[in-house]
């Protein structure tokens, strides 16, 4: 799981130029590793999580919606920005139960990701969710979101067709395939 840890760059002057409800925008006068001196603009975002929700039968649990980002909607895996002094588990909790109206009594984390290093500070931390237990969802107001199990080899396939171009997702569906793998040999 990506830590942060000791900077290996000194900061020289750093401005925030864009504070949003999301994320923040800094621009930094940096020098870098080899006494390299450089610009760079950088979102910096709390972080995030994503629940690969599994079910009994080993069907991933998938959900349908708009990104505007995107100009489409895309299947991806429930997940969601980590609040402000939540917990990742909480946070993972509360994003499955409002998307999707799941709760699970199995949890524990599997693999964590840097969304775009080159210039976004995001951590995506995954979750393996089991032991579904079927609720209402609670979605935010403005969130559309539609849910189906498909499975695993079927995520698979649409990940590698093009069907699934969400990275967080395509990321989590291969990390099970592997684990899942693993297991059976």
């Amino acid at each position: 799981m990506p830590v942060r840890k000791k900077s290996l760059a000194r900061v020289i002057s750093s401005k925030t130029v864009f504070k949003g409800r999301v994320f923040n925008v800094v621009s930094d006068q940096v020098e870098e590793p080899g006494n390299v001196i450089v610009a760079r603009q950088v979102v910096r975002h709390p972080g995030a999580i994503v629940v690969l929700a599994v079910d009994d039968s080993g069907r991933v649990l998938l959900e349908r919606q708009y990104r505007y980002a995107a100009n489409a909607r895309l299947w991806e895996l429930p997940a969601g920005r980590i609040e402000k002094g939540e917990t990742k588990l909480a946070a993972a909790k509360r994003e499955l139960l409002e998307e999707t109206g799941f709760t699970a009594t199995k949890w524990r984390p599997a693999l964590s990701f840097y969304a775009s290093p080159g210039f976004l500070d995001e951590v995506l931390h995954v979750f393996l969710a089991q032991g579904l237990i079927k609720g209402c969802a609670r979605p935010e107001e403005d969130e559309r979101i539609a849910i189906r199990f498909v499975p695993l080899k079927q995520a698979v396939r649409m990940a590698m067709s093009g069907k699934i171009i969400d990275s967080k997702t395509i990321a989590s569906v291969l990390w099970l395939e592997k684990k899942t793998a693993n297991r059976s040999k």
